[in-house]
């Protein structure tokens, strides 16, 4: 017996009155995205419900890609049948003999009122089908946490029949929320702050400095991975922008003192950044910043780098320490991707001793001693923009260790 379908369930996106379908369009869309290799697929859009019909498919690749996909709130295994009450009890009790649980639940909602029994004289006939055809010899009901719970949707047609449910990754379809820029460094947060803001509904490109041949091309290759994973949580591709920043770096350390060139570097880092989102309509600029964790997130530090732009800057795990960063990279599978050994050109060029409360004036002196802004355009300008969607390879990943 295979499961003809996986009816999604929306959660947070029931708030939302008058605009809840444009939510709901926009959650089909991107669902639509991350399941384009699974072409068999169909879809009805309904104001409860997805119902994704597999059609032939893999149900468990479909589920798994599922699980990433912003706006579920938890989706289940389906089997669509005539509304016929022996067929939904064959259906219930295979369910439950073919799962390794040993208690179960079965909920019964009746879209159809006409029906002669009750829901709970269902759930009662229904669970004693189950009790005379398993071969389970400890199988028990728990109303209150069971290992299995099969839900039946009965309307007068048909009915659904469905599986355990499996919690989706919440929050709201990437995109529906506008578009902001990240500032990619390769490092463990970075792509934490990324899956957080697409996790609200925001869609994000990403920039990213490199400065050869100080920086390993590797690094640049561990960045373009990252988001290779991050895409997974969005609408299946995201825009990548690698600023050649050499050329700046080396001119502040011409030009000013070392204890200030984090700073001076940060503050030229944002006005490539707002530049680039202006350009490619980016509402706000997100980075991974942790309060007080190096010299340059300290709150004065923060404060001068920051007075250079005019352009909102979100910082998602402002108020996490490392640990929980840590943890949530693991969890979205970034982290091992972070710590491959190749520095970025933050790391590369950290000062022995750098200023934690910084003074704009100093910032301003040093930096009035070059054309900085001509530097900012020509790297703008050179910038390259790499795509990265379902055709992106790492063709050297075996040789990144």
């Amino acid at each position: 017996m295979i499961p003809n379908h996986i009816i999604v369930r929306f959660g947070e996106l029931t708030t939302k009155g008058k605009n809840r379908k444009n939510f709901t369009r926009k959650l089909l869309n991107n669902t639509k995205e991350i399941l384009k290799d699974f072409d068999k697929l169909t879809y009805q859009l309904t104001y409860d419900h997805l119902y994704i019909m597999l059609n032939g498919s893999d149900p468990q690749g479909v589920m798994d890609k599922l699980k990433t996909v912003f706006g579920i709130h938890s989706f289940s295994l389906c089997y669509k049948v005539d509304a016929d009450l022996e067929k939904v009890k064959e259906v219930a009790a295979y369910i439950i003999n073919h799962d390794e649980g040993m208690s179960f639940k079965i909920d019964t909602k009746r879209n159809d009122k006409s029906f002669p029994m009750t829901s709970l004289e269902m759930n009662k006939a229904i669970a004693g089908y189950v009790f005379h055809n398993t071969t389970k010899e400890d199988l028990r009901v728990d109303v209150h946490h069971p290992d299995i719970l099969v839900k039946v949707e009965y309307r007068k047609d048909y009915a659904y029949v469905m599986d355990n449910v499996v919690l989706g990754a919440g929050g709201y379809p990437v995109g529906i929320g506008g578009k902001a820029l990240l500032m990619l460094s390769g490092g463990i947060d970075s792509p934490v702050a990324g899956y957080l803001m697409m996790k609200r509904g925001i869609d994000i490109e990403c920039i990213h400095y490199a400065s050869p041949p100080y920086t390993n091309e590797k690094a640049r290759e561990k960045v373009l991975d990252l988001v290779d994973v991050m895409k997974n949580y969005g609408h299946g591709k995201i825009t990548v922008h690698i600023i050649p920043f050499t050329q700046i770096q080396l001119s502040i350390y011409d030009h000013a003192d070392e204890s200030y060139a984090i700073t001076i570097m940060r503050r030229m880092m944002y006005r490539i950044a707002q530049k680039v989102a202006q350009e490619r309509n980016c509402k706000a600029i997100v980075n991974g910043e942790s309060v007080g964790q190096v010299a340059s997130q300290t709150l004065d530090s923060m404060q001068v780098i920051n007075e250079v732009i005019n352009t909102p800057v979100i910082r998602p795990v402002a108020c996490a320490d490392k640990l929980e960063i840590i943890k949530l990279a693991e969890e979205i599978g970034t982290y091992d991707i972070s710590i491959r050994p190749f520095e970025d050109c933050c790391t590369i060029f950290t000062p022995h001793n750098p200023a934690t409360k910084p003074k704009s004036y100093r910032c301003e002196a040093y930096e009035s001693e070059w054309d900085y802004q001509a530097q900012i355009d020509e790297a703008v300008a050179n910038k390259e923009t790499i795509v990265i969607d379902s055709t992106y390879k790492n063709d050297e990943e075996d040789d990144l260790f």
